[in-house]
């Protein structure tokens, strides 16, 4: 990740239709956004398949994804705020970043484009299955059903300053797609197919036309994601850099727990279950102010 450019590449036939805005590395310590944007745009190249529109992948938190750490000054997917973003001059290494993401995002305005979307690419600190997560504006959810996997609603909603609440609020549709955790050999697989499905879905890529066709797109789509099936967040658990938070060991995305469970000790206090639910994004790792969630399926 060293002298990490900030878009890692453009492509288009110069026929008109839809903007496809995919983003990387958000989080320094998920660098697997960024290889499978490298790979896409390689075989975009090496191809040179007729779409319809542009697709453009950029890299979120360079500094912090040459020092493989999450974020440097304070979380890059936390400062996406109305507030934070019409605020002139950066305070913080993350504020320059949010800044030059979006200066390159606005080279794309929404009239030059039949429609724009999103995709912002992920990895969690805990084993997890493949899953879409999705803010429930515009027309996300119903974009988000058309791929193969499992769909959060609700994560934006409790946590603010996310780059897809900011991208959905400047009317772009789309999601963020977690593609495993961040030691998932699978991970780079996971989002290369979640990409180039995106591609065929908004940009009406032909994917026979891709070398190695269906390799990465069948392996996520048919071995690596579970059945489709839609979950809501109804708990967060917080915690504050300095508290003494830890997870209970074991835990995995989506593993079902009881009422009455230990989950976490959090400053000393046992942290219990109070009903049956599946637990989402336990925290195995020093950074993140998330300590974990619980979600129902709907």
């Amino acid at each position: 990740m060293k002298n990490l450019p900030r878009v890692i590449g453009t492509y288009t036939s110069d026929q008109p239709g839809s903007l496809l805005f995919v983003s990387g590395g958000v989080h320094g310590n998920e660098p697997s956004g960024v290889d499978a944007l490298r790979r896409v745009f390689e075989a975009l190249e090496k191809a040179g398949p007729e779409i319809s529109g542009t697709i453009v992948g950029v890299a979120g938190n360079r500094f912090a994804l040459e020092k493989n750490v999450r974020y440097l000054d304070e979380d890059l997917n936390r400062v996406w705020t109305g507030e934070r973003v019409v605020r002139k001059g950066a305070r913080t290494s993350e504020d320059r970043e949010r800044e030059e993401v979006i200066a390159i995002l606005e080279q794309y305005p929404s009239g030059d484009f039949t429609k724009r979307y999103f995709l912002d690419c992920h990895t969690t600190s805990s084993a997890t299955l493949p899953y879409i997560s999705v803010q429930e504006v515009n027309d996300n959810d119903r974009w988000a059903h058309n791929f193969p996997t499992y769909i959060i609603r609700g994560f934006s909603d409790l946590v603010e300053g996310c780059i897809d609440h900011y991208l959905s609020r400047i009317g772009i549709t789309g999601f963020v797609f977690e593609a495993g955790s961040h030691e998932d050999p699978k991970a780079v697989e996971n989002h290369e197919g979640m990409i180039w499905l995106a591609l065929h879905e908004a940009c009406g890529l032909d994917l026979e036309t891709i070398p190695n066709y269906p390799g990465c797109v069948t392996r996520f789509s048919e071995e690596n994601s579970p059945e489709q099936k839609t979950f809501e967040i109804f708990y967060r658990h917080g915690r504050k850099d300095g508290d003494d938070f830890a997870m209970v060991q074991g835990f995995s995305n989506f593993q079902p727990v009881k009422k009455g469970e230990l989950l976490a000790i959090h400053q000393g206090q046992e942290v219990i279950s109070e009903r049956d639910a599946f637990i989402f994004m336990p925290l195995y790792q020093k950074q993140g102010s998330d300590g974990f969630f619980l979600v129902r399926e709907v």
